[in-house]
C-alpha cells in the first residue's frame, strides 16, 4: 500500500510541524515540509487537514490475560481495544496461566499473538524464586526485559530475599521492570483491616492497605540495590509523590534507573473510590489528590519517563465481589490516549511531552528497533487524532472483552480517528480491518 498523508500536523521529537508524509511497504518513505507538493507518482493522496499525527502509542505495561484467563480478555480482543485507542505496540506482563517464566511459555504466547494480534507485540518474562538459570538462556533480542514482583499482585510471582540481588547482578544488563510494594507492610495492614471489617470492607480501604509507606520502602530498596549492582531498573506504576524524591530528573539517555506512571494514577484520586468502588481497585492503589497532582507535574520535569496503562481486565461480576475478594486491575488501554489528550487540553501536559512519554521513551528504554518516532525508514506506526471532536465512552463501543470501564459516561473533548500499524489502516472511526496483523517486536539492549 502506497499513500500520502497530506496536510497533517505531526508531533515528533519535541517539535510540531506541518506537511505531508509518504508511506510505502509498511515504512515511512519520506517526510515533506509545509508547502512541499512535489510528491512521487503512484501514491494515493489521503488528505487529513486538521488532524494531528503522532507516532503510534507504545504501551509497555499491559495484561492481555492469554493464555489461561481468557474469560477476562484475550490477545485479539485487547489488541482491538488498543488499536481503537491509538496503541500500535504492546508489551505484555508474564502473570498469565501458565506464567511466562520459561522459554517454552514465551514461545507459546508469541505464537498466539502472531495469529491474533492486530498490533505489534512483545512479552516480558517473569522472575521467580527458581528460574534465574532459565532467564539467562533467553535471547535478549526477543524480550523487552524481565518483570520483577517485589510486592505480591495478581499471579503470585513474588521475588524475595537473596534471589533479588542475584537477579540484579546476573541480568541487570536488561531492563528489570519492578512492581515495588513492601509485602510485610501489605500483609500487616490486610490482617488489621480484615479484623476491623469482618463483613467485607470497602474500596477506600485499598490505599490504607497498600500505603505510601509500602511503596516508598520497596522502591527505595530497589533503587539502592540497582545502584549497588549497576542494574537497569524501571519502576513500574509509580503512585506517590514521596517516591518522586528518589528519582533523577536528568534526560533518559543518562539514566540507569527510570520510572513509569500509569494513566489511572494520573486520572483518578482517592476521592473517587466513593463513586467507582472496586472498579478502580488496582495495585498499587490510587492515592491522594496531592499524589495525583504531583505525578502530573513530574511528567514535565523528567522524573517520570514513560506512561503506560497497566491495562488489567477482570469481568464486571468479579469486580462486584466484596472488597477483599474483588481482584485488582482496570481496563484502560482504549482510552489512555484520550485521557492524556484531555490533560493536555486542560493545560497540564504539552503534546510534545505526551509523545515523548508514550511513544519515544518506551522505544528508547526497551530498545524497540525502528519504532516510536516519525522518521524516514521507520515502521509506519502512527495515530491520527482530532482535538475538536468529542468521544463518549459507551458500553457499545468498549472493545475490551470485559465490556466495562470506570470511564463509562465520560465525554472526552478529543477523538482517536485512525490507527496505522506497519503502514496499514487497522482502525478507522469505529471500524476494524482485521486482515492486518501486528508484528513481533525486536529489542536492541
Amino acid at each position: 500500500m502506497k499513500y500520502i498523508l497530506s496536510n497533517i500536523t505531526w508531533v515528533n521529537e519535541g517539535k510540531i510541524n506541518k506537511g505531508s508524509i509518504t508511506v510505502q511497504e509498511g515504512k515511512i518513505h519520506k517526510i515533506y515540509g509545509e508547502g512541499e507538493t512535489h510528491f512521487p507518482e503512484g501514491f494515493e493522496i489521503i488528505d487529513r487537514t486538521g488532524f494531528y499525527l503522532f507516532p503510534g502509542i507504545i504501551d509497555s505495561h499491559v495484561h492481555f490475560r492469554e493464555p489461561g484467563l481468557t474469560h477476562k480478555a484475550d490477545i485479539f480482543s485487547e489488541s482491538r481495544a488498543a488499536a481503537a485507542g491509538g496503541v500500535t505496540s504492546f508489551l505484555e506482563m508474564p502473570n498469565t496461566n501458565p506464567q511466562t517464566t520459561t522459554i517454552q511459555a514465551l514461545n507459546e504466547k508469541k505464537a498466539i499473538a502472531q495469529k491474533q494480534s492486530l498490533i505489534n507485540y512483545g512479552f516480558f518474562v517473569g522472575a521467580t524464586m527458581d528460574n534465574l538459570e532459565e532467564l539467562a538462556k533467553i535471547n535478549p533480542s526477543e524480550i523487552p526485559g524481565i518483570k520483577v514482583f517485589l510486592g505480591s499482585s495478581t499471579g503470585n510471582m513474588l521475588l524475595q530475599g537473596e534471589k533479588v540481588e542475584q537477579l540484579f547482578k546476573a541480568l541487570g544488563h536488561l531492563p528489570l521492570v519492578a512492581h515495588c510494594e513492601d509485602e510485610e507492610i501489605i500483609q500487616r495492614n490486610t490482617t488489621l483491616f480484615k479484623s476491623r471489617y469482618p463483613d467485607g470492607g470497602f474500596a477506600a480501604l485499598h490505599p490504607q492497605i497498600r500505603t505510601e509507606e509500602a511503596c516508598y520502602k520497596s522502591t527505595a530498596e530497589a533503587i539502592e540495590l540497582a545502584s549497588k549492582t549497576n542494574a537497569r531498573l524501571h519502576i513500574a506504576h509509580l503512585s506517590t509523590a514521596k517516591e518522586l524524591s528518589l528519582l533523577s530528573t536528568q534526560n533518559l539517555s543518562g539514566k540507569r534507573i527510570t520510572a513509569e506512571v500509569c494513566v489511572n494514577h494520573l486520572w483518578f484520586c482517592q476521592d473517587d473510590y466513593g463513586k467507582y468502588g472496586n472498579l478502580i481497585k488496582c495495585n498499587p492503589a490510587i492515592k491522594t489528590e496531592q499524589d495525583r497532582d504531583a505525578l502530573r507535574k513530574a511528567l514535565s520535569e523528567n522524573a517520570l519517563d514513560t506512561v503506560g496503562t497497566d491495562h488489567a481486565p477482570h469481568t464486571f461480576e468479579e469486580k462486584q465481589k466484596p472488597f477483599f475478594e474483588a481482584p485488582s486491575g482496570i481496563p484502560f488501554i482504549q482510552f489512555s490516549l484520550n485521557c492524556m489528550l484531555e490533560l493536555h487540553q486542560k493545560g497540564l501536559i504539552s503534546l510534545e511531552t505526551l509523545v515523548e512519554k508514550m511513544c519515544h521513551n518506551p522505544a528508547i528504554l526497551f530498545g524497540i528497533k525502528d519504532r516510536g518516532f516519525i522518521r524516514e525508514g521507520y515502521a509506519a506506526d502512527m495515530v491520527l487524532v482530532d482535538l475538536t471532536k468529542s468521544t463518549s465512552v459507551e458500553k457499545e463501543t468498549i472493545y475490551s472483552k470485559c465490556k466495562w470501564s470506570p470511564l463509562e459516561g465520560y465525554i472526552f473533548q478529543n477523538s482517536v480517528e485512525e490507527t496505522i500499524v506497519n503502514g496499514e489502516f487497522v482502525y478507522r472511526k469505529n471500524e476494524f480491518f482485521t486482515s492486518q496483523s501486528g508484528q513481533e517486536l525486536r529489542f536492541d539492549h
